[in-house]
């Protein structure tokens, strides 16, 4: 886990990032920080593809905090229903949507008083940190958790949010001037190349590196790309 191995990898997967990184509504230069967070409470347990195909419905319908906090829930929940979980999505949204307006829609800077917040746990807490205060921390989930261990190697703990190897793996792979772009590489990463059971090593930017890319491309069926 050396300085110069995180600096090499992160510089790889930068550089496949800007010709292959997925452009959704949420990632674009003038998305706001509503659409930043909401985006993350939506992705969990969802495809990012299947939250990328109503976002912008979603934020015409839902423009700020004050319009969910107040909208139907028999409306808000027949709108998410596509995702599925929609009543609890629904409930999770109406929740975190009121105690931001009543916050006057500043959200605290510190991650104990953030996970206080309804629908607020590790992962959207790391989010809010990142885009609202400009933390460098990891949006770490099985995508970049996946990426890292075989990178680097495993971890000690089923639950990777207590695991500290892992945490602090994780942080220090994003301490980077683009840290939010390092987390967004590394998920697509995750999602599209280092797959759980089909990773394709041979296109992957951090193959050589990696201990389990290296291993898998010894295999006489694969062959690295240029």
């Amino acid at each position: 886990m050396s300085s110069q191995r995180i600096a090499t990898a992160r510089r790889n997967l930068l550089a496949w990032f800007a010709q292959h990184g997925r452009p959704f509504s949420w990632r674009r230069s003038g998305a706001s920080r509503y659409e930043q967070i909401v985006s993350e409470v939506l992705l969990q347990r969802t495809r990012a593809e299947s939250v990328d195909a109503v976002m912008g419905d979603f934020v015409e319908r839902y423009p700020n905090w004050d319009a969910l906090a107040t909208a139907s829930r028999d409306d808000l929940q027949g709108f998410l229903r596509p995702l599925g979980l929609w009543q609890r999505r629904a409930e999770s949204l109406t929740r975190l949507a009121t105690a931001v307006v009543l916050l006057g829609e500043e959200f605290p800077d510190s991650r104990v008083e953030l996970e206080e917040l309804p629908a607020v746990g590790q992962y959207v807490a790391s989010a809010i940190l990142m885009f609202v205060h400009g933390h460098p921390e990891a949006l770490l989930d099985t995508n970049m958790s996946r990426v890292l261990e075989r990178y680097f190697g495993p971890r000690e703990l089923a639950d990777i949010r207590y695991d500290p190897y892992l945490q602090a793996l994780a942080r220090r792979f994003v301490a980077h001037g683009s840290g939010r772009e390092v987390n967004w590489a590394i998920l697509d990463l995750g999602a599209t190349v280092c797959k759980p059971r089909t990773p394709t090593c041979e296109v992957c930017p951090m193959a050589r590196g990696c201990l389990t890319g290296k291993r898998r491309l010894k295999e006489p069926s694969f062959v690295l790309c240029p």
